[in-house]
């Protein structure tokens, strides 16, 4: 998760009162973090990424200061969307389950979920609701970080992202004119491309030519339409599938070959950067 501003995860940590009891990282600035806290008023300035807040165990001594006077209950859900300041109170011991998203992840599963320009999604502050289909996310993420499964954790997170878009809770489609951006049938027209054969070596020359653009323009309008860019969203595209075949129980050196990576060390490299464990350690979760 970038560093130029604090988290909401940085905010608890300072604070002498709240205890972090688990922590997992599921790659593509996605983490996951239970809490303890009691006792406590603690103010959320200009947070860095998107944090889903589930109460897991208690909750009823905390309130939103700056917000209506509603206290908290076990199960109920919050939004805090990134860069939005909160202030809140807790009186009594409470448990909690928060999910960490960074701006650039959660646009990018919107853009590629509703087939539309990343810059069209806006998450709106929500504090309180109840939402009995998500708590199952929530706690499957909760056991998954206690016993330290990344695998379990993250198909969890997906099925709870999704879910949030598909219901529209705290999620809009902005309608709004965009300047700039790649048009949707381009983007599909790239997809297509690379996702067609993962073991090619694509250059940004290609994807251009592809497109019928600059490499200027191409790399410019991606990155504003996706929130990444060409390489890093290939990239991805390239270990979300190592990811599948690891799955199937496909021998390293040939995923590593299928998925355009040099040599199995390359994709072990590739894949401990992003997701914090080797292919085989991954491989022994599932």
């Amino acid at each position: 998760m970038p560093l130029d501003q604090p988290s909401v995860a940085s905010f608890l940590t300072a604070s002498p009162q709240a205890q972090q009891r688990g922590h997992i990282d599921l790659g593509f600035d996605r983490q996951a973090s239970l809490w303890h806290n009691s006792d406590d008023r603690i103010s959320y300035v200009a947070p860095e990424g998107h944090c889903l807040s589930f109460y897991a165990q208690g909750g009823m001594g905390t309130r939103r200061i700056d917000g209506a006077p509603v206290h908290g209950w076990a199960g109920a859900v919050c939004i805090l969307p990134h860069g939005m300041d909160s202030e809140w109170e807790i009186t009594d011991p409470f448990d909690f389950v928060h999910l960490y998203l960074s701006d650039a992840e959660l646009r990018r599963a919107f853009a590629e979920t509703f087939d539309c320009d990343a810059r069209l999604m806006e998450l709106t502050d929500e504090t309180y609701f109840d939402a009995p289909w998500l708590a199952g996310h929530f706690l499957t993420i909760q056991q998954a970080t206690q016993s330290g499964n990344p695998v379990q954790a993250e198909e969890a997170v997906s099925e709870l992202v999704h879910g949030i878009f598909a219901e529209g809770i705290g999620v809009t489609r902005r309608k709004r004119q965009l300047v700039g951006g790649l048009a949707p049938h381009l983007m599909r027209r790239i997809r297509d491309f690379v996702r067609a054969d993962l073991s090619a070596k694509v250059t940004l020359s290609d994807l251009a030519q592809l497109c019928d653009l600059s490499e200027f323009h191409l790399q410019r309008s991606f990155r504003a339409s996706l929130g990444l860019s060409p390489h890093e969203w290939i990239q991805r595209q390239r270990l979300e599938e190592a990811k599948r075949l690891i799955a199937a129980g496909e021998p390293l050196a040939q995923i590593a070959s299928s998925c355009g990576f040099s040599s199995q060390s390359h994709l072990s490299r590739s894949f401990k950067a992003q997701m914090g464990m080797t292919p085989g350690a991954y491989g022994c979760l599932i």
